[in-house]
C-alpha cells in the first residue's frame, strides 16, 4: 500500500495490525567500550559549550590584562554579541532557515559525512545557546565591575542600571539549569521569560544611558549619529526582534481532543504540516508552554495531531478536563526528526508516545523505517493513531513490538541491528525515555551505527 496523500483528515477506524509474534530474544546486557562511552557523553553540545566558554574565559583574561584593545572600548559589544547569538540558537524561524539550507543544500549530492555532520550541528545548537548565554553573563559581571571600579567619573545612573541588568540576566540564566527547567517547569518560565523580559528593558536602558554618559566632560550628550554608529544599540535591536517574532504568530486555536485511554490525550488541530515539527502548546497565552511532536499526513492534509502522554498537571488536565481552544504558536520548531529529509533511507525508532514525534516522517517518506515499541499500543493510543499507521504505511516498512502482548521489551540492538542491514539504512533517529534511549545509542555508537537520539539539555 502507497502512503495516502489524502487532503481529508477523517478519523481512521480500522484496527492496527500488529507485526507476527516472534519469539522473544534473550536482552544481553551490551558490551560498550570506554571510548564509546566518552564519545557519547562528550557529544558535539558539550564541544560546543566547551569551545564558546574557553574562547570567551580567553578573551576576559586578556581583557582584565590589557591585551585584548577591542574589548576595552567595546565591552557592551561582547555581552550583547553572545546573548544575540545565545538568543538565535533558539528562536524558531532563525533554526527554521538553517534546516531548510541544510536540507535543501546538502541532500541532493552531499556525501553521507556531510549530512551526518550537519544533523549533528543542528540537534546540539542548544550547546552554542548556553555556551553563549553564560559567556555573555560572564562578560556583562565584568563590565560592571569595570565600571564600578570607575566610579569616580562614572554616573550613578550608569552603574544602577548596569547591576540590575546583571541581576536579571544573572536569575535569568539560572533559572535555565537543567535541574530547575526539569523539575520545576512552571519556575523555569516565569524566571527565565519573565525575567529575561525585565533583563531585555534594562539592556536597553543600559545601553542608551552608557552610550549618552560622556566620563570625559561628565556630562550627558545628545548625540543621535553616535548613538546609531554604537554596535550595542544594534545588537539589542536584533536581540529584541529576535524574541518578538514568534509571539507575534500566538494564536488561539480550536482543538478536538480524544481520549483513548486514561494514559494519553490525542489532540487534533487544522492544518497540515511538514515531517519533523513540533509544537508548543498552553492553556493561557503566555505560561505553561509544553512542546509535541506533530503526526500529519502532509501540508496538504487537513490536520494534524499531537500526542500528550500524562506524566504532570498539565497533560493529566488535557485528560481530566479537555479543552475546547489551546494557545500555540502558528510558526513550528524543527526538532531533529526534520533532518530526515537529508538522507535516502533511514530507521525511525521510538517507544510509547514518541510516536508523536516519529510517525510523520515515516507517513510522509516511504524510504524510513517505523520500530515502535510500546505496551497495548492500540488500545493505548485508540484507533486515530492505528489509523494513520495502517492507512500509510506498508506493513514491510514497520515493526509493531507490543510489550504486553509479546511478553515484555525486545532487544533493542538486535532489531536494530537486522533492520539496519535488511533496509540498508544510511542514518537511525531514536525517541524514547533517557534509560531506553541511552541505551540504543551506545549500541549504535558501538557498531558504527549513524545514530541521533533523543537530546536532554544539560
Amino acid at each position: 500500500m502507497s502512503p495516502s496523500h489524502s487532503s481529508g483528515c477523517a478519523t481512521p477506524t480500522k484496527p492496527l495490525e500488529p507485526s507476527p509474534p516472534v519469539k522473544k530474544p534473550q536482552r544481553p546486557k551490551p558490551k560498550v567500550s570506554r571510548w564509546v562511552r566518552f564519545r557519547f557523553w562528550y557529544n558535539t553540545y558539550r564541544q560546543f559549550f566547551t569551545f564558546i566558554t574557553l574562547l570567551n574565559l580567553v578573551g576576559i583574561i586578556m581583557a582584565a590584562v590589557g591585551r585584548f584593545p577591542y574589548a576595552v572600548n567595546h565591552l557592551g559589544a561582547l555581552v550583547l554579541g553572545n546573548l544575540l547569538c545565545a538568543i538565535l540558537m533558539r528562536n524558531e524561524l532563525f533554526l527554521r532557515f538553517l534546516y531548510m539550507v541544510a536540507i535543501y543544500g546538502l541532500r541532493g549530492w552531499a556525501p553521507i559525512r556531510f549530512k551526518l555532520a550537519a544533523t549533528s550541528i543542528l540537534q546540539h545548537v542548544g550547546g552554542i545557546h548556553s555556551g553563549c548565554a553564560v559567556s555573555g553573563t560572564a562578560w556583562l559581571i565584568y563590565k560592571v565591575v569595570d565600571i564600578a571600579l570607575d566610579s569616580s567619573v562614572q554616573h550613578e545612573a550608569v552603574i544602577a542600571t548596569g547591576v540590575i541588568t546583571a541581576a536579571f540576566v544573572i536569575v535569568s540564566a539560572l533559572s535555565a539549569f537543567p535541574w530547575v527547567r526539569n523539575n520545576h517547569h512552571n519556575t523555569f518560565e516565569r524566571h527565565h521569560r519573565f525575567i529575561g523580559w525585565l533583563g531585555l528593558a534594562a539592556t536597553w536602558t543600559f545601553v542608551i544611558l552608557g552610550n549618552t554618559y560622556d566620563i570625559r566632560t561628565g556630562e550627558w550628550r545628545a548625540d543621535t549619529w553616535a548613538m546609531l554608529n554604537a554596535q550595542e544599540l544594534w545588537f539589542a535591536v536584533f536581540m529584541t526582534v529576535f524574541i518578538v517574532i514568534p509571539w507575534f504568530t500566538l494564536r488561539e486555536v480550536p482543538v478536538e481532543v480524544e481520549i483513548p485511554s486514561p494514559k494519553v490525550a490525542i489532540l487534533r488541530f487544522q492544518r497540515g504540516m511538514q515531517q519533523g515539527l513540533l509544537g508548543r502548546i498552553s492553556r493561557t497565552s503566555v505560561m505553561e508552554y509544553h512542546a509535541f511532536g506533530i503526526i500529519s499526513e502532509g501540508r496538504k492534509s487537513g490536520c494534524h495531531y499531537m500526542i500528550c502522554g500524562v506524566q504532570g498537571d498539565f497533560t493529566r488536565a488535557l485528560v481530566d478536563d479537555p479543552p475546547k481552544t489551546v494557545w500555540t504558536r502558528e510558526l513550528k520548531f524543527a526538532g531533529v526528526g526534520h533532518a530526515s529529509a537529508m538522507f535516502k533511507r533511514g530507521i525511525r525508532v521510538c517507544t510509547g508516545t514518541g510516536i508523536g514525534a516519529a510517525l510523520s516522517t515515516c507517513i510522509q517518506s516511504p524510504n524510513w523505517f517505523l520500530i515502535w515499541i510500546g505496551s497495548d499500543q492500540e488500545k493505548t493510543f485508540g484507533p486515530t493513531i492505528a489509523g494513520l499507521i495502517h492507512n500509510n504505511i506498508e506493513p514491510e516498512r514497520m515493526i509493531l513490538w507490543d510489550t504486553k502482548k509479546r511478553g515484555g521489551r525486545p532487544d533493542s540492538m538486535q532489531l536494530l541491528r537486522d533492520t539496519w542491514k535488511s533496509w540498508g539504512a544510511e542514518v537511525i533517529f531514536i525517541t524514547s525515555n533517557k534509560m531506553g534511549n541511552d541505551e540504543m545509542m551506545l549500541g549504535c555508537l558501538q557498531e558504527g551505527m549513524h545514530a541521533f537520539g533523543t537530546l536532554w539539555d544539560f
